[in-house]
């Protein structure tokens, strides 16, 4: 199989090397000449456009292609129009998404496909976690069922161990009892253990093997996170409980979707921007264009090809289903490793970064659709995050929470928080008054609409405590939805 040779017999660095224009566009357009040629349903939309696949000979032909999305592309076509050849007995596999934003969609794809893919998983374990000189316990932590997480993880991470990492696999999936029990018999026997699956769901891991009295810092914890944007606060909160000291090799967030696997990986550098600009809001905001901090990734060019839409991101690259400008519609934005480099002011560190990776940099922030309006402001789930984590609401709850408007018919509109409490907590008034109090300062803190728009006697949350796993707000098994 071409893709597996290639991935077996290629270096790291040479696999992360840019086309001759530095961006991937020259890469990119060869992608587009296969899929206009190869792909039906793709090439009935560009005649539909009357479009001439050899007009598109620069960036600025390449926006003239429409833009895809489920609906008008994956829904309106059939699974084989949308695949190379037109035939998908190509592929092997469904990779199913989460649903978040509806009704779940299958997306065929086959073992080649996933190759490429792996090398995202290779430069997380080889730059975050030396992967490549210890040996290395990947406990996935995703569900194993339907949906993509956890069986996509353990291919790359088989594809990463075959290629010659010193890494051990295990696939309790989403069953912390499981899971602790797995890194107490195996763990000792390994450099490090490193943990792969959903932020708020490794932290309930992380606090349920505290509770039995589990030393996790005997086992040199990692952990690769995906699905959702996280705090540094919450990061150093994690590191804390996992007795981990080097922050900058600790933890890994994966940015991807079901749609096309691994866009972009947090790298060292990353990791060391992003806890450089938490600290200074006002250069976040003038690189970022928004107060809030989103994770910020870097990215091969040549193997995803990400552009800005309006203030969202559309990709193009290879799958199953392959997809030229697919719009994603998540909010974020792009910049060239010169760039952001150059847009750090004195103070920055580059010396603290031992791998350094001369990649361009995308960040995402969280899902519009979790985001609620109250009073034409926006609140969006990472600022409740942040309130949720402060020392004195963090030992008291999990982070889990969510949020909704109740409109007052009779009296006033109120802003409900339901939050989640840790295990072993037992509900009280302090608690839920500690959580709104904290909420409440962040959000005026760094939510300029909310400290403006929202009347002042309304901006206190209500807050309602539940226990952990409560089947109306927290059910345990599937995916949070952080707002109703």
């Amino acid at each position: 199989m071409e893709s597996r040779d290639r991935f077996l017999k290629t270096s790291l660095d040479d696999l992360l090397q840019p086309g001759e224009s530095g961006d991937g566009f020259g890469e990119i357009r060869q992608f587009f000449g296969r899929v206009a040629a190869g792909v039906p349903a793709y090439g009935e939309m560009l005649r539909e456009r009357g479009i001439d696949p050899a007009s598109i000979a620069s960036p600025a032909d390449f926006v003239r292609l429409p833009l895809l999305d489920k609906t008008n592309y994956i829904r309106r076509f059939s699974q084989d129009q949308v695949v190379m050849g037109g035939d998908r007995g190509r592929c092997d596999f469904y990779a199913v998404s989460s649903g978040s934003t509806g009704e779940p969609t299958f997306w065929p794809r086959a073992t080649a496909d996933e190759y490429p893919i792996a090398v995202r998983f290779e430069q997380v374990f080889r730059d975050m976690f030396h992967a490549h000189e210890k040996r290395t316990l990947a406990v996935v932590c995703f569900a194993m069922g339907t949906w993509v997480g956890g069986m996509f993880t353990t291919f790359c991470l088989r594809a990463v161990a075959e290629k010659g990492y010193k890494v051990m696999i295990a696939t309790p999936g989403n069953k912390p009892d499981e899971i602790i029990r797995i890194v107490e018999k195996l763990a000792p026997d390994f450099d490090q253990t490193v943990l792969l699956g959903y932020p708020p769901f490794l932290k309930e891991v992380i606090d349920a093997g505290r509770a039995k009295g589990l030393d996790w810092g005997r086992f040199k914890p990692r952990l690769v996170l995906a699905g959702e944007v996280f705090s540094e606060t919450w990061r150093e909160l994690m590191a804390e409980r996992a007795g981990v000291e080097d922050i900058l090799h600790f933890a890994a967030s994966l940015y991807g979707t079901a749609d096309a696997g691994v866009l972009a990986q947090e790298t060292p550098l990353s990791v060391a921007i992003r806890r450089f600009l938490s600290k200074r809001p006002e250069l976040a905001h003038e690189i970022f264009g928004d107060t809030r901090l989103p994770t910020l990734c870097q990215y091969d060019p040549t193997n995803r090809y990400f552009e800005i839409v309006d203030g969202t991101l559309a990709f193009s690259g290879d799958n199953g289903v392959p997809l030229i400008r697919y719009h994603i519609a998540d909010r974020g934005g792009i910049m060239s490793y010169a760039d952001m480099m150059a847009r750090l002011t004195a103070g920055f560190d580059q010396s603290i970064v031992t791998a350094h990776r001369r990649q361009p940099f995308v960040w995402v922030f969280g899902r519009a659709n979790f985001t609620i309006s109250y009073f034409g402001a926006n609140i969006f789930p990472e600022t409740v995050s942040l309130g949720l984590e402060q020392p004195d609401v963090r030992g008291s709850v999990t982070g889990k929470f969510v949020m909704e408007v109740r409109e007052g018919l009779a009296g006033k509109p109120a802003f409900a928080l339901a939050v989640e409490l840790a295990q072993g907590v037992a509900s009280s008034e302090a608690i839920a008054d500690a959580a709104a109090g904290s909420v409440l300062r962040v959000l005026r803190q760094l939510n300029s609409e909310f400290a403006n728009y929202v009347p002042a006697d309304l901006q206190r949350p209500i807050v309602t405590l539940y226990p952990q796993g409560h089947s109306d707000y927290f059910p345990v098994g599937v995916k949070h939805r952080y707002s109703r």
